[in-house]
């Protein structure tokens, strides 16, 4: 949970954190595959997502393909499965307070599972643009898929 704006560098830090905490449970992995809403924060066109989509990659040596659910599907969506779980764990209790909704949060479950609730404490600026000159650069590691070009990418690490 953060405090700023949801930012395509907030999505990435995220990412990146729980990449880096799991990453020895996941050593044999060589593709890692991303279920996306098509958010402001992380949609396709979004030009500081794709930098730092294809950083991470290169970072951690890892396929990532993003797939994205069409607009009008969050029933598919298993995040926005998991949001409805949480508002009706809270139950119209009052959240006064950052603490209180992370204890709430860090407190319920759905479908047996507890969730992994960190509180990201750091500003994010919004509209961060990466200007076309730079943006090349990134784009030869990002391919979109021939069949659905806006629906799934895969970026490779080199």
């Amino acid at each position: 949970m953060g405090e700023s704006a949801e930012t395509s560098d907030f999505i990435v830090d995220c990412l990146t954190a729980w990449w880096s905490e799991n990453q020895p449970q996941n050593v044999e992995l060589d593709e890692w595959v991303i279920n996306l809403d098509g958010g402001p924060a992380t949609r396709s066109d979004r030009t500081q997502f794709i930098k730092r989509m294809v950083k991470l990659s290169q970072a951690i040596g890892l396929k990532i393909r993003l797939i994205y659910y069409p607009p009008y599907h969050s029933k598919y969506n298993q995040i926005e499965r998991c949001w409805a779980a949480l508002e009706n764990y809270w139950n119209g209790a009052i959240l006064d307070s950052v603490e209180t909704a992370l204890k709430w949060a860090s407190n319920m479950t759905w479908k047996g599972i507890s969730p992994i609730v960190q509180r990201v404490e750091t500003t994010y600026e919004k509209g961060i643009k990466v200007l076309p000159d730079e943006l090349k650069h990134y784009q030869r590691f990002w391919q979109r898929s021939e069949t659905l070009p806006k629906w799934d990418i895969t970026i490779t690490p080199s």
